[in-house]
């Protein structure tokens, strides 16, 4: 079957599901209804916007059933522009928000795990597209959906050369033939093509052109399209130009219609194998024009929606800020009701440690702007929040000023302006960051940090270490299930060896750069240093980084 057909199919199913409680939403959340208009009319971009707002409005009123449905309709957006690994982690994110205990959540978390699968399996991951793909399955609630479900599922094993198990659902899907003929016709493709896959001697063609009868007689322009399409695979396999180029060039004419440039691309791709020397050339010239237009207008979306994120994040930090603006007036109100002179001398001695924290700005650090905002902002935060949840007695003063660095550090990024320099010794500062993931259900151990190992190393290189610890910490809270996490430090000659254990669900090799860890990499390679995953383990998690002093 032709991929492009199949990934129209899903997303238009994904979207479809995702719809049906659109109106109820809309009532109570304006910025909802509006991501809905705007995804209606292909504004991508303003939809996107609009859901973050809906998601935030959401969660002010308690309501995480809509605050999950605005991240599944995100990552389905990301998910048809390309961004597979900015949808796979918005999906993710969604999967918190719902109960999946709760039959009235099922159609949300299929569509959710069905938006895992098709980003999974754009990405070749074909081992977790299937993974996800069996989780929709258990919260489909009809036949059709079963059946819509399987079928994505024995594509991925399709393509993941598991020929016997994919038609094993084949088969199952045609013996319960549905009474729409695009289904079936759908289903007859997928088959013969994985026989044909797995013994190339066989013969799809009779069952590749019923199917292409079906779809002419229901007008399926798509489905057309996907039969072209496989036809002029065979032939061009076989060595058959005349027939191939037939189809190819009905192919090529369909897409144009569709208006689908990636399969003006395969078409292209098919008619200058099967052309003579001459009109090859030329249809290389239209490929290779096309190509770039549409690597242009992909890149250029992923960064759109990289910066539609940071405008979020930004928007955040300003919430933050203006909560943290009547929170504090609120504490010196109540500290002036109490006590008239307390309150001034609480006030002039913060504005004076507030001015001693100022004049210690030394250093200038360049990081590029989303990173900046995910370490300062979305961290930063996490980290309070995570104290602050840990915590059953917690000092509001602390927590202020935790708060208030937090807005600082943000309001210098959009200047630009000199970070603040931390006067805590560093073996001090880890222990305590390490120290502040500890709840009642996790429990972190700390082994080797001592002032000498952190001797000699630079204020730059201090700064990416603790950013990667923080990003481990906050990916093991987020996503680990761990009850118990462990860090051991040793210096070897000039040589800084961290290693990092819990015993949480593991990931995967293909998963690492999916869990927040996208920034670790590049911090590593700041300092100079090694990363390695440990995924082949019985249970948990193990990572081995190594970096030079000097």
């Amino acid at each position: 079957m032709r991929f492009y057909y199949f990934i129209f199919f899903l997303l238009l199913f994904s979207c479809t599901q995702n719809k049906k409680q659109k109106d109820n939403q809309s009532n109570t959340n304006i910025y909802y209804d509006k991501a809905w208009d705007f995804k209606d009319k292909k504004v991508t971009d303003s939809a996107v916007i609009n859901f973050y707002k809906a998601k935030d409005l959401f969660l002010k009123k308690n309501d995480s059933v809509g605050a999950g449905k605005c991240l599944i309709n995100i990552g389905i957006i990301l998910t048809e522009k390309g961004d597979y690994f900015g949808a796979q982690e918005t999906s993710l994110d969604a999967t918190k928000y719902f109960n999946n205990k709760n039959p009235e959540n099922y159609d949300n978390i299929r569509s959710n795990y069905n938006n895992l699968g098709i980003a999974s399996y754009n990405l070749k991951d074909y081992e977790n597209a299937i993974k996800f793909y069996d989780f929709a399955i258990n919260y489909s609630g009809s036949d059709v959906d079963i059946q819509i479900c399987l079928n994505n599922k024995a594509k991925a094993l399709q393509d993941n050369k598991k020929y016997n198990e994919a038609l094993i659902i084949y088969n199952d899907i045609l013996n319960k033939r549905s009474k729409n003929n695009i289904e079936y016709a759908r289903a007859i493709t997928n088959l013969s093509k994985a026989k044909w896959l797995q013994n190339p001697s066989y013969n799809p063609i009779p069952e590749f052109r019923k199917a292409l009868n079906l779809r002419l007689k229901e007008e399926d322009i798509w489905g057309q399209n996907s039969s072209y399409a496989h036809l002029s695979d065979y032939y061009i396999k076989n060595n058959k130009l005349d027939s191939a180029l037939l189809y190819a060039n009905k192919m090529y004419r369909v897409a144009k219609e569709l208006k689908s440039p990636d399969d003006q691309i395969e078409a292209l791709q098919k008619l200058i194998v099967s052309e003579n020397s001459d009109q090859s050339k030329k249809y290389f010239q239209i490929y290779q024009k096309l190509y770039d237009s549409i690597s242009i207008s992909r890149s250029k979306a992923k960064n759109q929606f990289a910066i539609i994120r940071y405008d979020v994040e930004k928007i955040k930090a300003k919430n933050a800020e203006n909560e943290f603006d009547i929170l504090l007036r609120n504490i010196i109100l109540t500290a002036l009701s109490l006590s008239l002179i307390g309150g001034i001398f609480w006030y002039r001695k913060r504005k004076k440690r507030l001015q001693q924290e100022k004049e210690l700005e030394v250093k200038n650090t360049q990081l590029k702007m989303s990173k900046k905002v995910h370490d300062v902002v979305a961290n930063g935060i996490y980290q309070v929040m995570t104290k602050i949840e840990n915590q059953e007695h917690f000092d509001k003063d602390e927590a202020l000023d935790e708060l208030e660095y937090v807005y600082e550090k943000s309001r210098d990024i959009s200047y630009e302006k000199n970070e603040i320099k931390d006067i805590q010794p560093f073996d001090e500062k880890i222990s305590a960051l390490i120290a502040s993931f500890k709840n009642d259900t996790v429990n972190t151990y700390i082994a080797g940090n001592g002032k000498s190992i952190w001797e000699n190393l630079p204020a730059s290189s201090k700064d990416e270490v603790y950013q990667i610890i923080r990003e481990l910490l906050v990916n093991m809270k987020k996503h680990s299930q761990a009850s118990t996490v462990a860090f051991k430090f040793e210096k070897l000659d000039n040589i800084i060896n961290i290693q990092y254990t819990d015993n949480g669900i593991g990931i995967s090799g293909d998963l690492i750069r999916k869990n927040g860890l996208t920034n670790t990499g590049t911090r590593i390679e700041a300092i100079q240093g090694k990363i390695i995953f440990e995924t082949n383990i019985e249970k948990g998690l193990k990572i081995y980084i190594s970096f030079p002093t000097s």
